[in-house]
């Protein structure tokens, strides 16, 4: 939620789609309840109507970001879509398949997470697209930016994974 407010207040987004994963490559899938169990938890937490809860991906059989999103670009080009990831992510995104064509793809907006506000620019993936950066203040337009085009939000905190909130840990 705290990652989801921030995007649309920030990005001045109109709506945040929440991609439950049926599995993710460089995670152990054996950890997963299964996806309509997780979709079902995951809409009990979307409190906000502007966020929609979707397990699409299984149905269209995608296995990688990269797939989804150009999924979702080419059936709706005439939409603006905004990546949204926590800056934890960023440091290991250069290990996501196709991670240079996800940044292609669509605009990214990566929200600072506790530990990672100096480590995630330096990362890997940041480094390799540090051209495409757009400054924070420039934050509300970067859903019209063609990509590559990302951007480093600020602001409070969350300390919550979603690692963690599906172990109840």
């Amino acid at each position: 939620m705290h990652v989801s407010r921030t995007a649309l207040r920030r990005l001045r987004l109109d709506r945040v789609w929440w991609l439950v994963t049926p599995g993710n490559p460089l995670k152990d899938r054996g950890l997963l309840a299964p996806l309509e169990e997780r979709v079902a938890r995951a809409r009990a937490l979307a409190a906000d109507p502007r966020i929609a809860v979707t397990g699409f991906e299984a149905g269209i059989g995608s296995r990688y970001t990269f797939d989804t999103l150009r999924w979702l670009v080419q059936r709706r080009p005439s939409l603006h879509f905004v990546w949204v990831m926590g800056a934890d992510s960023l440091g290991s995104l250069h290990r996501w398949h196709r991670f240079e064509k996800i940044l292609s793809l669509m605009p990214v907006a990566v929200i600072d997470r506790p530990g990672y506000t100096l480590k995630a620019p330096a990362a890997r993936a940041a480094r390799a697209f540090a051209a495409a950066r757009i400054p924070e203040a420039e934050a509300p337009a970067l859903a019209t930016r063609h990509p590559p085009a990302w951007t480093f939000l600020h602001g409070p905190r969350s300390e919550l994974s979603s690692t963690a909130l599906r172990t109840g840990a």
